[in-house]
């Protein structure tokens, strides 16, 4: 799904499959982004639980002005999620529960030490990187195959355990509600390179 993959098997797909090439026209040359490092994908998400999406992003926002590096690109001012010493420099935040600014600390000791090498992880079988993910406090099932599918970006694992996205990818794909298995395997090795993670949302359109 990012740009280091070779998307050039896939562009043959759609040729041969109606379904692939009803989604592929309707949002053509998009791939599926993925976060800079596992490391960067993780504390993204922790701001985001147990609160509105846009909360979490202000509060991600906020804190990365303040203790992260802030760039300048095209005359936009771009805040960098903070390093891991930059966010064990940390004692507290505003909005920022002791809770979370602990589990935040383990995420960024955990980087320090290397467990959350991108490299390493992603040399790893998808099931085997999600496991030593949730080692981590406070990650469980869902912030791990995030972390899989997001940021290692394997594009042939598919997400299930984000219920947004199955019930938009049964709508598109099956027509008759969540989907309960992974689509085609002629899709292999390519089956996140449909944009399921990103844009399926945006396919409820093209639903029957």
């Amino acid at each position: 799904p990012s740009a280091d993959v070779d998307a050039r098997p896939w562009d043959a797909l759609p040729a041969a499959d109606p379904v692939l090439a009803r989604l592929v026209a309707t949002v053509p040359g998009l791939r599926p982004p993925l976060f800079p490092s596992a490391y960067e994908a993780l504390p993204c998400r922790r701001f985001s639980a147990r609160r509105p999406a846009a909360q979490g992003a202000a509060l991600r926002e906020r804190l990365a002005l303040a203790h992260g590096t802030v760039l300048t690109v095209g005359g936009d001012v771009i805040p960098v999620v903070p390093t891991p010493e930059q966010l064990l420099a940390l004692d507290s935040f505003p909005s920022l529960p002791e809770v979370k600014l602990r589990r935040l600390h383990g995420l960024a000791r955990a980087a320090l030490d290397g467990r959350l090498d991108t490299a390493a992880l992603r040399a790893l079988d998808p099931a085997e990187a999600a496991a030593r993910l949730r080692e981590l406090d406070g990650i469980g099932p869902y912030y791990a195959e995030l972390v899989v599918v997001r940021a290692l970006g394997d594009p042939d694992v598919v997400p299930v355990l984000e219920p947004a996205v199955l019930a938009v990818a049964g709508a598109v794909l099956a027509g008759n509600g969540p989907l309960t298995a992974a689509p085609a395997s002629s899709w292999a090795p390519h089956h996140l390179t449909l944009p399921l993670p990103v844009a399926l949302a945006s396919l409820l359109r093209c639903a029957p």
